[in-house]
């Protein structure tokens, strides 16, 4: 059982509000007069609220800024981590962010796309090149942050970048090898309807459901499966509840990492720098992370011996690619122009960044 592992803490609602209420300027201790606004004192906080719990890619990735922010700084800025189920669900951090009581926080496509319709185009089955260094230039690029930058200013949120966590698993008590192999099953989805859609058109029952209330409906028999990264799926002992993995590669796990929008651009000049460059720095340390992880954590599944894992062939892939197609015009009505916008000029980059890296290959060949 997963329970002692991670559970929401009592209080956690109570905590929320309670960060509401502060201010990032823990400092002052109302000695100062309130005739004038002054310059913040340091040491400043800034609250980074996680998705997953400790050990996860995104608490490494959290880590990782945490270090290089305080060290820029001269300790000027400290980062408080709060792993997923300090503060709530992933829809509450959200919520959040955007009311200003976290600075920072990741915000995944596959709750976000309720409110932010656009990013659902990233719970889109088959839509990311199989290649996985096209795929982290694509969502490392400048070009793709600004298709999404207004957005998610419409939220209220800024978007300081995308992070990659490695290809969506499913896992089951039989092997998922065609679409009618999904027909009927109770798949757990994320807590939107475009993540739904995806698995609907398998012809797949998807119930929403929050990350926390996976393990306990697994067991429970609620559902039948679920979705997640490999790594995920370990650290959270869902394959001690379900018998079988199949790895068909149908999506990336992708995060987005978001700050409440009115915070970033009141920062000063300095602290703006001292955030963004080392987001800069830690990017491609996620990447590597989560690569070893999810390797690792596979390796340590097989080792116990718990759960089969099935590999699909490019033929079947490519029967789940055909029967998710009708998902993007779906996507496309709820989007308007906007998605179709998005859509179009994210493969326009795919294409582009394809196209570069056979070229590059192509030069080393001497071709």
């Amino acid at each position: 059982m997963p329970t002692a592992r991670f559970r929401f803490w009592p209080l956690s609602l109570a905590l929320a509000i309670a960060l509401t209420g502060c201010s990032d300027n823990q400092t002052d201790r109302g000695d100062k007069t309130s005739e004038a606004p002054e310059p913040p004192e340091y040491p400043v906080t800034w609250r980074f609220a996680l998705e997953e719990i400790e050990g996860s890619v995104q608490h490494a990735y959290a880590e990782a800024l945490k270090e290089r922010i305080e060290d820029r700084s001269d300790g000027k800025i400290e980062v408080d981590i709060f792993p997923y189920g300090s503060l709530g669900t992933s829809a509450q951090l959200t919520e959040l962010v955007r009311n200003g009581s976290v600075s920072l926080a990741f915000a995944s496509p596959g709750h976000l796309a309720n409110t932010i319709p656009e990013v659902g185009l990233f719970t889109l089955h088959y839509v990311l090149p199989d290649d996985p260094e096209v795929t982290r230039q694509v969502l490392a690029s400048p070009e793709l942050l600004d298709l999404f930058e207004q957005p998610y200013a419409r939220e209220n949120m800024k978007l300081l970048g995308f992070v990659p966590e490695g290809w969506m698993a499913w896992t089951a008590n039989k092997a998922l090898r065609t679409p009618e192999d999904f027909d009927g099953q109770r798949i757990r989805t994320m807590t939107s309807d475009m993540a739904e859609e995806a698995f609907r058109a398998y012809g797949a029952e998807p119930s929403q459901a929050p990350y926390s209330q996976v393990y306990s409906d697994l067991q429970l028999r609620k559902i039948d499966g679920q979705s997640n990264p490999v790594f995920a799926i370990e650290e959270m002992d869902f394959y001690e509840v379900q018998s079988t993995m199949t790895l068909a590669r149908p999506a990336q796990f992708v995060a987005s990492v978001v700050s409440n929008l009115d915070w970033y651009n009141a920062l000063p000049e300095n602290q703006q720098q001292w955030l963004d460059n080392g987001l800069k720095d830690v990017a491609q340390i996620a990447w590597e992370t989560q690569e070893e992880l999810n390797q690792t954590r596979l390796e340590k599944m097989l080792e116990e011996g718990h759960l089969e894992v099935v590999r699909l062939t490019d033929a079947e892939r490519e029967a789940f690619r055909q029967a998710s197609m009708p998902v993007r015009d779906i996507y496309l009505e709820r989007t308007g122009e906007s998605g179709q916008r998005i859509f179009e000029q994210l493969r326009q980059l795919i294409n582009d960044t394809e196209t570069g890296s056979q070229g590059s290959a192509g030069s080393g060949d001497g071709d």
